[in-house]
């Protein structure tokens, strides 16, 4: 029989009823794919209001620890299968991200959109060899900020500005308080910020989910032309959608076509958005064996 103290101990070393319902879901679709997976949310959307500009609910540098955490000890053989849900985030942690993710699984990778993968997490999304969405499910435009600002935005403005100011100089003074805010190199760093961007999804939908195909360079240019132009998607936060997407010629397979894997990924979809509104977790990166980085807040 266990002591009162051992009992107790067991209770402090026990998941809660939320981890252990995401956990086994988890474990569950990695048994039925015969893959390896990672689970990487956010909680963006319940939390941002409450966190009040305090956590940082995008892609970053330290999310790198939390990759390393669940990736130590995985049979790298098996591939993976990266469970999606973003904001998006720093483009340099996006890129050393996806390259460290490479140098472990080459180009074995999926990624699985449940519900949104936005900016950043697009970016990502094009380096797997393939992405499962669900109808309901969505990727974001890739054209990235410049502190506080769109980098597309900002250059647009200033051609408009340079180009009314070529036919009427007397707007000027109309246009003043705009180009004070602008710095002498802002032009030329959002450009390279766009160059960028645009420049690493190009080269990771060439390098894999194109790498066998004799059109990968015009076929991935097509998609960035699309989804990293401003002036095309119109909102940064504009939803794209799975048939929209697939008509620009990205690899989708439909989660409806499988439904045993729609309901294992939707059921690790409801218990981690749970998870989310019932604790103080605002981030999870946790892998099929119940290995997991949580970042909280409140």
């Amino acid at each position: 029989m266990a002591s009162w103290n051992e009992i107790l101990d067991r209770f402090g070393q026990m998941p809660s009823p939320y981890d252990a319902v995401r956990r086994e879901y988890i474990s569950r679709l990695s048994a039925c794919t015969g893959r390896n997976t990672i689970l990487y949310y956010s909680a963006w959307l319940q939390k941002s209001l409450m966190a009040n500009g305090s956590f940082d609910f995008g892609i970053n540098d330290n999310d790198k620890t939390g990759f390393m955490t669940c990736i130590y000890k995985m049979d790298k053989s098996k591939g993976l299968d990266l469970i999606l849900h973003t904001p998006g985030g720093d483009i340099s942690a996006t890129e050393s991200l996806v390259v460290y993710l490479k140098s472990i699984f080459g180009n074995d990778i999926r990624v699985i959109v449940p519900q949104m993968a936005m900016s950043a997490g697009t970016m990502i999304a094009c380096y797997a060899k393939e992405i499962i969405m669900g109808k309901h499910s969505n990727l974001g435009p890739i054209d990235p900020q410049y502190g506080m600002y769109r980098a597309h935005g900002i250059i647009e403005e200033f051609n408009s500005i340079k180009q009314e100011y070529t036919t009427n100089p007397n707007t000027s003074l109309a246009w003043g308080p705009i180009l004070s805010k602008y710095t002498p190199t802002l032009i030329g760093e959002c450009q390279k910020a766009i160059d960028w961007s645009n420049g690493l999804v190009e080269q990771w939908l060439t390098e894999n989910m194109f790498s066998k195909d004799p059109k990968a360079v015009d076929k991935a240019r097509a998609i960035v032309d699309y989804i990293g132009s401003h002036a095309l998607t119109k909102s940064h936060s504009r939803h794209l959608h799975i048939k929209d997407l697939q008509n620009l010629g990205l690899k989708i397979t439909e989660l409806e076509n499988d439904a045993v894997l729609q309901d294992l990924v939707l059921s690790i979809h409801h218990s981690t958005i749970i998870t989310f509104g019932s604790t103080k977790a605002a981030k999870i990166i946790e892998n099929q064996n119940g290995i997991s980085f949580i970042n909280t807040i409140g």
